[in-house]
């Protein structure tokens, strides 16, 4: 009886050991900083989630990228605000284009854009608002877009040069001179139409949203 009882001893004393060891293994992975299997899967399909995201946040910061590429020449823009401003007071004239004998409403325009090589506006302002350029929301006007006005008549007949913060520089009419005015006045805001971009975009903001 006696190696039949010190077998069964060894028994009883080894199987406290052998669960003890077993338990510190399965304990093992999470003291080594391993995880097991279930973990894994989880943490992939985490993972998988925030790869699918990670496309949508550079899409967003693609989509804030992408205005610049629309962004006006701000060097050409300033040069036309620039030739616009320096003739202020000049009085009106049906016809005129030229400092020197006044300045109907297409015709401070033309003269504005004539420096900007790449930019052939036609004569009327009708004319200009169904021509070449890029429609532009009011809330997005940058400064140097046109703006066009019906003023009783049932096709654009007025121009101006957006100057920014609401504000425009034109050639009115007869008995007035170039002068700067604001979309705010309910006249302006009443007959204002459409805005036209047509200044070409600028090359700096294109490069470095490609990039």
């Amino acid at each position: 009886m006696r190696p039949f009882f010190k077998t069964w001893l060894t028994i009883c004393l080894l199987m406290p050991l052998a669960a003890h060891a077993t338990n510190r293994e399965q304990r093992l992975p999470n003291v080594n900083g391993f995880t097991p299997k279930a973990h894994i899967i989880t943490s992939s399909t985490k993972s998988a989630k925030l790869t699918v995201k990670r496309p949508t946040q550079l899409s967003k910061v693609r989509g804030k990228a992408t205005p610049g590429l629309m962004a006006v020449n701000t060097k050409q823009s300033s040069n036309v605000l620039s030739r616009a401003v320096n003739v202020l007071g000049t009085p009106y004239r049906w016809g005129g284009s030229s400092p020197s004998k006044g300045f109907d409403c297409s015709g401070l325009v033309k003269y504005a854009f004539n420096d900007v090589a790449s930019v052939n506006l036609p004569r009327t302002s009708n004319a200009m608002a169904n021509g070449h350029g890029q429609k532009v929301d009011r809330k997005d006007l940058k400064p140097g877009d046109l703006l066009f006005f019906k003023l009783k008549s049932r096709k654009v007949n007025h121009v101006a040069i957006y100057l920014g913060n609401d504000r425009f520089i034109h050639a009115p009419r007869r008995g007035k001179s170039v002068s700067i005015d604001t979309l705010k006045k309910p006249f302006w805001s009443k007959n204002y139409v459409i805005a036209k971009r047509v200044l070409p975009k600028e090359q700096n903001s294109l490069r470095v949203a490609q990039r």
